[in-house]
């Protein structure tokens, strides 16, 4: 069997883990100073050469020190995967050099592995590729967004490419702890989607194989989380349900505007948006300039990813804490805002609310109700929550309720499928 690699290419993370032929698994695993990790954040920055070079690339944490540290002039790109699917997104313009979404896509996995210092020949491994059930965004393309996933593979020098489904990767991963038939309900939670998987997994003369029950998904996931908190607590900062003066009237800033500029990883379409052409306009006549200020401050100097890390760091802390401090400086050195949990969990109820009715459609598909499931395995940064794993826990019973390893199971199960002689019955076709 050929060397395997399983990729878990997520919204916020990236995660691949080497096969070896048998069961045996690594991590691709990264070292910045002191630190190693095997979780990547998938963004991108481009720093401008011209005219002595073109703009030059970097990934993960260096993209993010890059974007932060440098004099010169830094384009950052995040949440790539949530434009997979968009037909709207047709690339776009890198000092000079216009890049679509799989020159993008391409890049960042290039620079991945050159900084994992992998030495392996991608046209002599097999790439076996985690897809959402349902992809991000508005009226999602399915078949422009594997199409777009082909090409950037190929872009990278990769052959032999295999697509699975990322909760039946981590059913698979799950699976080999089993010591009996069961009836798995894989929930994979990450930054901009959940998907659902349900898989009745069956051991004969030591060969195990899966029947595939159900699936289903929704767009919403940690992203939506950060939105929440960002609409509540940040927003009203910068204007939003404040008015403007026209013509006599007093009128609402719309409200679009502000929802275009909570969503963090379109911060850099935004700024070179007629939306953003439009709330310049309306600083003049608005009622709290200082506020819009501070709203074009903040779009104009690039803050989206550091307002995104101290938002997905007050979430995170949520989990462990009843209550905590969110500050953020570019809002002004004394900005400190409390976020309680008990606010946090009414703030994404309608989003749980959803998550919970396409939970619902997935077992209808599957023909089974609740009590037809053996086990529930949790995976994903999003299955933290504790509003999301109360969820499960009220459905299903805290006894049924599994997890671990919740950033690296899809990855690794990708790469076991990828290394059975069957590979190719657990694919889809894409």
């Amino acid at each position: 069997m050929p060397q395997t690699i399983g990729l878990d290419f997520g919204t916020s993370n990236t995660v691949a883990v080497i096969a070896d032929g048998g069961n045996a698994t690594v991590p691709v695993s990264f070292a910045d100073g002191q630190d190693s990790f095997t979780s990547l954040a998938t963004v991108l920055s481009f720093l401008d050469r011209r005219p002595s070079g073109s703009a030059q690339p970097e990934v993960g944490p260096w993209a993010i020190r890059q974007f932060l540290e440098s004099t010169g002039d830094v384009r950052f790109i995040q949440s790539l995967k949530s434009f997979a699917a968009s037909r709207a997104f047709q690339g776009t313009g890198i000092y000079g050099k216009r890049m679509d979404f799989e020159d993008l896509m391409a890049t960042f996995l290039t620079l991945a592995f050159r900084r994992a210092g992998t030495t392996f020949d991608p046209a002599s491994v097999r790439l076996v590729v985690g897809r959402p059930v349902e992809f991000a965004g508005y009226n999602p393309d399915e078949e422009l967004a594997i199409a777009r996933y082909r090409k950037a593979f190929a872009k990278a020098g990769f052959e032999d490419i295999l697509f699975v489904m990322e909760p039946v990767g981590a059913a698979f991963s799950f699976a080999q702890s089993l010591t009996q038939d069961t009836t798995i309900l894989v929930a994979d939670l990450g930054g901009g989607t959940t998907d659902y998987s349900v898989m009745r997994f069956e051991t004969h003369a030591g060969h195990l194989s899966a029947t595939p029950l159900g699936r289903g998904g929704i767009g919403i996931a940690g992203d939506t989380f950060d939105y929440r908190i960002i609409d509540n607590v940040i927003l009203p900062k910068l204007g939003k349900g404040s008015s403007y003066q026209s013509m006599g009237k007093q009128l609402e800033i719309p409200p679009n505007l502000f929802s275009n500029f909570a969503r963090w990883h379109m911060l850099s379409v935004f700024k070179t948006s007629d939306d953003f052409k439009e709330m310049k306009k309306l600083l003049r006549w608005s009622l709290e300039p200082e506020k819009i200020e501070l709203f074009i401050d903040l779009v104009e100097e690039d803050q989206g990813y550091p307002l995104y890390k101290s938002v997905s760091e007050t979430k995170a802390r949520l989990s462990s804490q009843d209550e905590v401090e969110l500050s953020f400086a570019p809002l002004g050195a004394g900005f400190r805002a409390s976020v309680s949990r008990r606010d946090f969990d009414r703030w994404i109820a309608p989003d749980l609310y959803k998550m919970n009715k396409a939970l619902d459609a997935t077992l209808d598909k599957a023909g089974l109700q609740d009590t037809g499931i053996d086990r529930v395995f949790l995976t994903g940064g999003t299955s933290f929550v504790p509003a999301v794993r109360r969820l499960f826990a009220e459905r299903f019973g805290q006894e049924r309720i599994s997890g671990g390893n919740e950033l690296t199971s899809v990855a690794n199960g990708l790469a076991l499928i990828g290394a059975r002689e069957d590979a190719a019955d657990w694919a889809v076709a894409a």
